[in-house]
């Protein structure tokens, strides 16, 4: 019996709760979540769990024995916590749809940074692209940060790197990082040549990870490309759906203008990692170098959420945050949010759109449920969850949204500036797609990133003239303007 997950929590009701309080409970949420009355897929993960907590709570043998194993595991370290704020906590009635926006914030305890300085132990793969277009520069930048990204590690973690052109070479296998010189002597040898075909080289690095895969370390592959892989993304989309199913991470980082990134995001996306855009061979080190140092500072692992609205309710879309900003694929569920940090929380924003109502008091809207590994615990796969409720009511007060929801979507406006420039543009719009690109620069301006408001400005111009975006100057708007998702608010402005 998994005492660790808190059957109680999941039903919605105190551990004192009576047989005829837990009876009632589940007739309330069979109601809600049961795929007969909620077609959402959020809600039947959750009924899972659901049924599952009152088949044993409902037993008075099965709840005794469940009952004395948790009173064992009193005292494990608090885990994780989750924090939602609405934008609106009382909603006015109206016969028409309204959107509400939900901020999830997954916080480590306070003791975490403290009492664990220790770095958790990695099992880490770098997959890293040696073709053609890799040759100088690039390729040497790579070996200097794979030399830094050795040397930091230590006994504990496990390295291995495959390097891959249209063939994939495990350069190291998996191993424990005891001989530096070595293993730095292997990555020195790589030399570019060839085409780019990543599913060769991710298949490969995937295989590495495995060999290690452990639910007490992060278990990560890092893949670096300069290129476009064609007629293998879907395979290794697949391959990436597998690897989050295990327990792995992929973060994909694009080098120069040529690859693709709405595939690297997806890539990424689909095990709770991130991408990113390196403009520059001397920006690898430093993007590495953050990526692993993020990795070593986990608290929990594999974290996944769940969103389980109401039947009437739709869930629109979501993005995370904190710490490194990447859209979010709200289906399939559960969503992967990859690696809560010891001192930094995961926010998610939820979009929600709230049916037409005329009928006042208090409603639910969604039930969220976040489950993660936390590392050096005996809690695996631990469970928080939140209910959400708001209020209906006929001219309630003015009510202006907290500021933290009101910053990230003013940050979140800009991003989609850019994406809505590009669209405009695929869609043969030249002229809005250039306005776009200007309402964006000037409101870049006002909020004082003036660089990236210049890049806007000269894109706008490249737009009217050639009704292209340069590549360098499309992928600089999309993952800078998203950067900016990631800077914190001031805690002064917090609310």
């Amino acid at each position: 019996m998994d005492a660790s997950r808190n059957l109680y929590a999941i039903l919605g009701v105190p551990p004192e709760a009576t047989a005829d309080d837990i009876r009632e409970a589940y007739r309330l949420m069979a109601r809600r979540f049961h795929p007969d009355a909620n077609p959402n897929e959020g809600a039947a993960l959750q009924f899972r769990d659901i049924v599952t907590a009152y088949d044993i709570l409902s037993d008075p043998g099965e709840r005794l024995r469940y009952d004395e194993a948790r009173r064992a595991l009193r005292s494990e370290p608090t885990p994780f916590s989750l924090r939602v704020m609405p934008s609106k906590r009382v909603l006015n009635a109206l016969a028409e749809p309204q959107v509400l926006y939900l901020l999830l914030e997954i916080v480590p305890p306070r003791q975490a940074a403290a009492a664990q300085r220790r770095t958790a132990p990695l099992n880490l793969t770098l997959v890293l692209d040696r073709s053609t277009s890799m040759r100088g520069q690039r390729l040497d930048k790579v070996k200097i940060a794979a030399h830094n990204i050795i040397e930091q590690l230590s006994a504990q973690d496990v390295i291995s790197i495959v390097t891959f052109s249209d063939r994939a070479e495990v350069l190291i296998p998996a191993t424990t990082v005891t001989d530096k010189t070595s293993l730095c002597a292997a990555v020195s040898i790589m030399s570019a040549g060839g085409g780019t075909e990543i599913y060769h080289g991710l298949a490969a690095g995937i295989a590495e990870c495995r060999r290690h895969l452990a639910p007490r370390m992060v278990n990560h592959v890092i893949l670096l490309t300069d290129g476009r892989t064609f007629g293998d993304e879907e395979r290794c989309l697949e391959l990436a759906r597998e690897a989050a199913a295990e327990g792995i991470g992929i973060s994909a980082m694009g080098i120069g203008e040529e690859w693709n990134d709405q595939f690297l995001d997806a890539l990424a996306a689909a095990t709770g990692g991130t991408s990113a855009y390196i403009q520059s061979p001397k920006a690898v080190l430093q993007f590495l170098d953050e990526r692993v140092r993020s990795l070593g500072n986990a608290f929990a692992e594999r974290l996944q959420l769940t969103i389980a609205p109401d039947a009437d309710v739709v869930l629109e879309s979501a993005f995370r945050l904190q710490p490194t900003s990447q859209p979010i694929d709200v289906s399939p569920q559960p969503i992967q949010l990859g690696t809560l940090e010891k001192s930094r929380p995961i926010t998610v924003l939820i979009q929600l759109q709230m049916p037409p109502s005329t009928k006042t008091g208090f409603r639910t809207v969604a039930r969220l449920d976040v489950t993660g590994d936390v590392l050096w615990s005996e809690r695996q796969q631990h469970k928080v969850i939140s209910d959400i409720s708001v209020e209906i009511a006929r001219n309630p007060q003015p009510e202006e949204p907290p500021l933290a929801i009101l910053d990230a979507l003013g940050k979140l406006t800009l991003y989609r500036m850019q994406q809505k420039a590009e669209q405009a543009l695929n869609d043969g719009r030249v002229q809005d797609a250039s306005r776009q690109l200007e309402n964006l620069a000037t409101r870049l301006l006002a909020a004082g990133h003036e660089e990236l408001a210049q890049k806007a400005i000269i894109e706008a111009r490249r737009v009217s003239h050639t009704h292209a975006l340069s590549q360098e100057g499309r992928k600089s708007l999309k993952f800078q303007t998203r950067q900016l998702l990631a800077l914190p608010m001031p805690e002064s402005d917090k609310r």
